[in-house]
């Protein structure tokens, strides 16, 4: 089904709630009426028989005291039984884990959605000092390291250069810094399915003064990423 012929199937209706839903889920920890018609260009009328709507069910949760939102267990819910449900996450924990441990650093799954680079599952490591956790966050594809490994392994290379993806494609890694904030360092090698289909990539990301030039070199070795 071509995109013009899933764009005729959209319910209106359905489109604004799961607007409303990711962002209420990308606001922080309480979000206004006012604040979401602005970000939505919604009426607070039509937000708030939304709101209604998904605090019946548990989506959503009310401030008594302020009157702010924000998401609620129901929601909290949905997304672990998604999660445990996912083989590629299911694949790759094991070796996330052995990468946080040989490393010490914290390590990622991060997967492309549209344009974006979204950091789905995280494994966190001993350290004192991290750099902030990024579960959840998006970032542009040619903004930092997994992101442009989504690329070079997928027909969308316009972003890169011929030669930048050709690098890509034979090393298997792909390192900056500061392209998911500033002293931050990452470290992303990519996940293939059966048939060589990239799949997501895994991801070290570390303050700029730990990622030393050997690093980019042990963690591909250690890596190995599974087939899923």
């Amino acid at each position: 089904m071509s995109g013009r012929d899933k764009d005729s199937y959209n319910i209106r209706s359905v489109e604004n709630a799961l607007h409303l839903l990711e962002a209420l889920a990308s606001s922080g920890d309480h979000c206004s009426l006012a604040q979401l018609s602005d970000r939505l260009d919604m009426t607070k009328a039509s937000l708030f028989r939304l709101m209604a709507t998904f605090e019946n069910m548990g989506y959503v949760e009310r401030g008594e005291r302020t009157g702010d939102y924000q998401l609620g267990m129901g929601a909290f819910e949905t997304s672990q039984k998604l999660l445990a449900r996912m083989p590629l996450l299911r694949h790759a924990r094991p070796v996330m884990s052995h990468l946080a441990r040989q490393c010490d650093e914290s390590v990622y799954l991060v997967v492309r959605r549209g344009p974006d680079a979204l950091f789905l599952e995280m494994t966190d490591n001993d350290q004192k000092v991290n750099v902030a956790p990024l579960t959840s966050h998006r970032f542009a594809l040619d903004s930092c390291a997994p992101g442009k490994l989504l690329l070079a392994f997928s027909p969308d290379t316009a972003a890169e250069s011929a030669d930048k993806v050709s690098v890509y494609q034979s090393q298997r890694y792909c390192v900056d810094h500061d392209g998911l904030g500033e002293g931050s360092s990452a470290l992303a090698v990519p996940l293939f399915q059966q048939g060589q289909k990239l799949v997501g990539c895994l991801t070290i990301v570390a303050p700029f003064a730990w990622m030393n030039d050997a690093l980019p070199a042990n963690c591909y070795r250690l890596s190995k990423p599974p087939v899923t």
